[in-house]
């Protein structure tokens, strides 16, 4: 899939409305410091999936944007962040059978060890409603605050943005060296969605 995907046009984050369910990668190439090691490089920071929405008598609808409303969804998370700027994400999607998106994504988060993926949790997290905000702040609003409904979550991250920080870029730097990728950052966050079913 990784090869798949590299042949897909490199777009602004998000890209114009498509249908259709499949994977993507996320690129970052901004001054974000954490991030140098993968500045200019082919390595995208995140990678992810959407599968179809099945109708009643089990055909995919054909009219579905799944794919893009995921993708949608993050340019959204970007945007709010105050030290992040949407200028300075791209993206690639490859819109695929259902069969190959789970499969697909698997490979993708071999492959490219992705940090919103492998090392920093949070990104996709979304609000988790009334009554469910005795959470920890993720990981990655506690390095990119400004998602206006992590304000309603009462325990902050266990880890200083510094911290995180460090962590990040130790796990790039390693990843560019072919070394052993550090876990997930500790952030007691039930809240993210890794499957993105």
């Amino acid at each position: 899939m990784k090869d798949a995907i590299e042949r897909e046009p490199l777009l602004p984050l998000p890209p114009a409305r498509f249908y259709g369910s499949g994977l993507y990668a996320i690129y970052y190439d901004g001054p974000f410091d954490v991030y140098a090691p993968i500045r200019g490089t082919n390595s995208p920071i995140y990678v992810g999936k959407a599968a179809a929405r099945s109708t009643r008598i089990g055909a995919v609808a054909a009219n579905e944007t799944r794919l893009w409303d995921r993708i949608r969804d993050h340019a959204k998370s970007i945007e709010q962040a105050e030290n992040l700027s949407l200028e300075d994400f791209t993206c690639r999607y490859l819109v695929t059978s259902d069969v190959w998106v789970v499969l697909g994504e698997q490979g993708l988060l071999a492959e490219y060890g992705a940090a919103w993926n492998v090392t920093l949790d949070g990104f996709g997290n979304h609000d988790p409603g009334k009554g469910r905000y005795e959470q920890a702040v993720s990981a990655w609003d506690t390095l990119h605050p400004g998602r206006a409904w992590v304000t309603k979550l009462t325990q902050p991250n266990l880890q200083s943005p510094q911290q995180i920080a460090d962590v990040v870029r130790a796990a790039l730097v390693a990843r560019a060296a072919g070394a052993p990728v550090p876990e997930h950052i500790l952030s007691e966050d039930p809240l993210e969605d890794r499957t993105e079913a």
